[in-house]
C-alpha cells in the first residue's frame, strides 16, 4: 500500500538520474518530462512503492506498464523538440502518453483494451493533463482524423509495421515500433523521408506485449 512517508518526488528524481540519464538519455527535455510525471499514480496502489523500480510492473487485463527506461529511450527516439502532434499505440496505464504530454502539443492515444482506456482518461482529467485526447480502438488503424503525426511510438510488438501507421507519418517524422515474434523483438525507429520512402533504424532487443 502507498506510505504516506514515502517521498516519490525523491525517487523520482533518483530513478531519472540513476535509470535514465545514467544509461545515455541526454535529451533535456525527456529527462525533464520523466522527472516530473508521478509514475505512482499510474500503477495498482499496493505496487505504489515499487514505481520507480526500472522494471515493468502489472497493471489489470493482463497488462504491464513499460520499464522507465524503456520510455524514455522510445520517446527520445522521437526527436521531439517541443509542440509537436503525437500518437500514442497502447494506452496502457496512460504513463507513457503523460511523459509526452509534457513535451509534445498535443498527444492522441488509443487502447484497445476498454477498461484500461476509461481508466487512463480519468487520470489524466486528475493530474490536468489536458492536452491529452484518448479513445478506446484498434491502434493498428492509428487516428486518420488527426494525421498526420510528428512522431507515433507504439507500446505493443508487431510482426510486420501497420501501413496505416506509416501513412499517417508526416514527412521527417519518426515511428518507434517493436517489432519481432515473441520472445525475439527489436525496437524499430522508422523516419519518414519522403512521401513513400522510410528509413529503418533497428536500435535494441525489448520484450512487449502483442500488438491486437
Amino acid at each position: 500500500m502507498r506510505h504516506q512517508m514515502t517521498d516519490y518526488a525523491a525517487l523520482r528524481a533518483r530513478m531519472v538520474e540513476r535509470d535514465i540519464a545514467g544509461r545515455g538519455i541526454r535529451d533535456p527535455l525527456v529527462l525533464a518530462a520523466m522527472g516530473e510525471v508521478p509514475r505512482e499514480r499510474f500503477v495498482p496502489e499496493h505496487l505504489y512503492d515499487d514505481a520507480y523500480v526500472d522494471a515493468p510492473l502489472p497493471i489489470p487485463g493482463a497488462q504491464t506498464i513499460s520499464q522507465p527506461y524503456i520510455v524514455a529511450v522510445m520517446i527520445d527516439a522521437l526527436g521531439l523538440e517541443g509542440g509537436e502532434r503525437v500518437l500514442d499505440v497502447g494506452t496502457g496505464s496512460g504513463y507513457a502518453a503523460a511523459v509526452l504530454s509534457r513535451i509534445a502539443g498535443q498527444v492522441f492515444t488509443i487502447e484497445v483494451h476498454q477498461e484500461l482506456a476509461e481508466t487512463a482518461g480519468r487520470r489524466f482529467s486528475e493530474l490536468g493533463y489536458d492536452n491529452i485526447t484518448s479513445r478506446h480502438g484498434d491502434g493498428r488503424l492509428g487516428w486518420p482524423e488527426h494525421a498526420p503525426f510528428d512522431g507515433i511510438v507504439v507500446a505493443a510488438a508487431a510482426r510486420d509495421v501497420p501501413e496505416a501507421l506509416l501513412r499517417q507519418l508526416r514527412v521527417g517524422g519518426r515511428l518507434v515500433i517493436p517489432v519481432g515474434r515473441e520472445g525475439h523483438q527489436d525496437l524499430l525507429c522508422i523516419t519518414k523521408s519522403g512521401p513513400d520512402r522510410y528509413d529503418e533504424r533497428y536500435m535494441e532487443a525489448v520484450r512487449f506485449v502483442p500488438l491486437v
